[in-house]
């Protein structure tokens, strides 16, 4: 079933109905995709590790730079279209349509009754420490080279914010639905705290 968000052209779906291969497979804590969960890490590990290590490896800035693009470019592609969607079900895109209009679309496994057991628990934590974790990494580097007028770095460290907080910006919204949603969450949450707040003056004066 399809559903638009007016405001933003977002569509939240069902993902790949004939793809539900594990659908009545247990729930387990083991991992049942190796290959994808190496590579969710590699790219971006190996990316960190190179700028970090890049003025010791080699002394070719142009180099460096190249590669660490290649990398996040590769991490880039992997999270968005495969990692995602074996690890955790969830994955996000965007089509232009006959109009020229672009539109979002974030996909999620179909909820079912066996759904809460396609995915596996490690690769769920995989995924998502390896997804918050390199994006804030990529934030502190910014900030360092920015400070320490680093200024050739900067062009590399603004790609790594920009690819991965692109990618976690999106399996956010996969996760919990559309921008309308998030709203309105952090709105309850805010009005909840102030509520609760309020009530507890109340009781102590």
């Amino acid at each position: 079933m399809l559903s638009q968000d007016s405001n933003d052209d977002t569509e939240d779906v069902s993902l790949f109905d004939a793809e539900e291969e594990t659908t009545n497979r247990p729930r387990k804590s083991k991992i049942r995709h190796p290959v994808a969960s190496f590579f969710h890490l590699f790219f971006r590990v190996s990316a960190v590790v190179v700028y970090l290590l890049c003025e010791l490896l080699s002394s070719s800035f142009i180099a460096c730079m190249v590669t660490i693009i290649l990398l996040l470019s590769c991490d880039f592609w992997a999270v968005k279209n495969v990692t995602g969607r074996l690890m955790v079900g969830l994955r996000w895109w965007n089509h232009i349509d006959e109009d020229g209009k672009s539109h979002w679309v974030f996909e999620s496994r179909k909820s079912t009754p066996q759904d809460n057991k396609t995915v596996s628990e490690a690769e769920s934590r995989i995924f998502w420490l390896g997804l918050i974790a390199c994006p804030i990494l990529w934030v502190i580097f910014a900030f360092s080279a920015l400070f320490s007028f680093r200024v050739k770095w900067l062009a590399v460290v603004i790609m790594g914010v920009v690819l991965q907080g692109a990618n976690l910006y999106g399996y956010i919204r996969c996760k919990v639905g559309s921008k309308k949603n998030l709203t309105s969450m952090a709105t309850s949450y805010l009005g909840k705290q102030f509520l609760k707040q309020n009530t507890g003056d109340a009781q102590t004066s």
